[in-house]
């Protein structure tokens, strides 16, 4: 997938959220990272569009999915990727986010992909150095690259993402991935609807662009693409559902309630998923399921985003040639 003058100039130096990104920014990704597929499905995967160029995946929480598939994308394009294990690091010893950007950044990367805990630190890391950053999960905050990864399979499942019925179900209230979709369904015209009990949804979602439900019954009618969130024990500071097996009970999916989504409705998770806790293994291998597919689009959207973000139309400052 050499850089190609088809697809015009990706405007952003970085990408940190889904928020501040256009409809037209958004479908230029998606066409790259539909183009990006086509390499990934064939024997000879390595390009050398990214030949020469540094990627540093800073990873400050654990992540399999997510860093693997950057750390794949980046190598398939022909970059150098450095994984910095953050668990044995400098950071450990108590070095902030400021310095340790400060040490990669005299190691003149081209890129660099983080993880962390707190929201708003892509943003930070961002102003504090001269590459290009990438945003892979901040806090509750945004995971831009999920939402591009389930906006592609989406479109290739459905041949469009406008106009069509999305109920994302869960624990809206700790998912990134609920607010980076959000946005971005919201712009590409999707009709989109959160599914949760009440002790699991931020205050003020409906202002967002989303129509509220509180139950699997009312907000499954209908709906083109379900998708599910996984519960986020790690991050609830109290006991926001009664157990396990009450939550699956009115909010896991399973074979009924999905029959309450229109025939041929699209089953998605991001992942890790709790199988048995929001998502029967019925549900999770069966045949309208596309979370497979959603793990394959993540590499081609990485690789489309590191693409965009490292135009060689683009300067290293950052700015068109």
């Amino acid at each position: 997938m050499n850089p190609h003058p088809a697809f015009p100039l990706f405007p952003h130096r970085h990408l940190l959220g889904i928020k501040g990104l256009s409809p037209h920014d958004i479908d230029l990704l998606l066409d790259r990272a539909d183009a990006a597929v086509a390499i990934s499905r064939q024997s000879e995967k390595k390009t050398s569009s990214l030949r020469g160029r540094t990627q540093i995946n800073l990873f400050y929480e654990a992540s399999t999915r997510t860093q693997s598939s950057f750390e794949l994308a980046g190598k398939r394009l022909g970059a150098d990727v450095m994984n910095m294990s953050v668990a044995s690091s400098s950071v450990k010893k108590g070095e902030t986010l400021i310095d340790t950007a400060m040490t990669l950044n005299a190691m003149r990367p081209d890129i660099l992909v983080i993880r962390h805990a707190s929201a708003g630190a892509a943003a930070l890391l961002a102003q504090k150095v001269t590459c290009s950053v990438v945003n892979a999960g901040d806090g509750a905050h945004e995971h831009p690259t999920q939402a591009l990864l389930d906006a592609l399979t989406i479109r290739r499942a459905k041949g469009q993402v406008g106009r069509l019925t999305v109920a994302i179900c869960g624990d809206i209230l700790h998912s990134r991935v609920a607010r980076s979709n959000i946005i971005l369904l919201n712009a590409l015209g999707a009709n989109v609807r959160v599914v949760a009990p009440s002790t699991l949804l931020p205050v003020g979602i409906e202002k967002m662009g989303a129509e509220v439900f509180n139950t699997m019954a009312d907000g499954l009618k209908g709906a083109d693409v379900v998708m599910m969130l996984r519960l986020q024990r790690e991050r609830m500071a109290g006991a926001l559902v009664p157990s396990v097996r009450e939550y699956f009970r009115y909010f896991g999916l399973d074979a009924e309630k999905l029959k309450l989504a229109n025939e041929g409705a699209l089953v998605m998770h991001p992942g890790p998923m709790n199988r048995g806790v929001e998502i029967a293994s019925q549900m999770a291998d069966g045949p309208q399921s596309m979370i497979q597919e959603q793990v394959e689009m993540g590499v081609a959207v990485r690789m489309a985003v590191m693409e965009a973000l490292l135009d060689p139309r683009r300067n290293p400052q950052g700015r068109t040639a």
